[in-house]
């Protein structure tokens, strides 16, 4: 663990200096726990493989936490909104990164987090941000569970100084979701997210699906490119029986990307997991729904 010894000591007094946050209407807020002298462990660094890398900052800890539904919006689009707003008002940041990125399952409970019911945090899919502005810092924590968003933001700021303000506005920015290529260059893999298969069947449905066109496009671009397509399952069943069911989807979207979208079959394998990699929850009928799912996986240039 890194500790700081300017950031050990209370802050001194300084002028009161408002933030804002701004979250759409549909934001419930589910906790505001404000604590006028406390500490935190700030992460600064992704998981090192014995522990999350922190500083321990001392003062006035504010820990809030909201759900909101987001439909079909992204992790990434709707930290990006809250990210783009952290850093218009002056903050830098110490450290940003996704679920994998960060250490995954090890990050994250490695990491302070309000308990559940009043933050979710998928364990493959959140992001993570800790900022600081002169003595006073963040981190901000977004997660899914589809069709909700769970934030939360904790702060520590000196005693004088007022903690995170939030407006709720219709006027929340807008990020733009990232296509396929972006996701497969940043993290090496991407959920393919509009396709259809009929409940424990393995045939594809009839689309046409732009997220199999956005890839064989990026795929296209260079022939020494490669993907193994991985299908997905929820937990209902015996594992055997759904590997299996996974392979035949993933073996069902390789044969339309070579049929419909001519790329060529060198560059694509297939893979079944069954319900061993889940994204979500198979408590909830949305949470089975996410899970069952066909990843693209990037592999190496041959």
């Amino acid at each position: 663990m890194i500790r700081s010894l300017a950031l050990c000591a209370v802050f001194a007094a300084l002028p009161a200096a408002a933030q804002e946050l701004a979250l759409p209407p549909e934001a419930r807020q589910l906790t505001n726990r404000d604590n006028p002298l406390d500490s935190y462990e700030l992460p600064i660094a992704v998981w090192d493989g014995t522990g999350v890398p922190s500083r321990e900052v001392q003062g006035r800890v504010v820990k809030r936490t909201w759900r909101m539904s987001v439909g079909s919006k992204t992790t990434l689009q709707v930290f990006a909104a809250l990210r783009n707003q952290i850093e218009a008002q002056g903050y830098d940041v110490l450290l940003d990164c996704p679920a994998e990125a960060c250490g995954g399952f090890d990050f994250r409970f490695g990491t302070e987090v309000v308990p559940s019911p009043d933050m979710y945090v998928s364990i493959r899919d959140y992001r993570f941000m800790s900022a600081i502005r002169e003595d006073e810092v963040l981190s901000l924590l977004v997660s899914r569970n589809p069709p909700d968003a769970y934030v939360q933001v904790i702060t520590v700021t000196p005693a004088e100084v007022v903690p995170l303000e939030v407006a709720q506005t219709d006027e929340a920015e807008e990020v733009p979701e990232p296509g396929i290529a972006a996701n497969l260059e940043a993290s090496g893999h991407v959920i393919l997210n509009d396709l259809e298969f009929e409940t424990g069947a393995d045939a594809l449905g009839n689309g046409p699906f732009a997220v199999l066109s956005e890839l064989a496009d990026w795929l296209k671009q260079d022939e020494a490119r490669r993907v193994v397509l991985v299908g997905h399952t929820d937990n209902i069943g015996l594992l055997e029986r759904n590997t299996a069911l996974s392979q035949r989807r993933a073996e069902a979207v390789k044969a339309r990307l070579i049929e419909a979208f001519e790329v060529a079959a060198e560059q694509l394998e297939t893979a079944g997991a069954g319900y061993l990699a889940p994204v979500d929850s198979n408590a909830t009928p949305e949470g089975r729904e996410a899970n069952r799912r066909v990843e693209a996986v990037v592999l190496p240039v041959r």
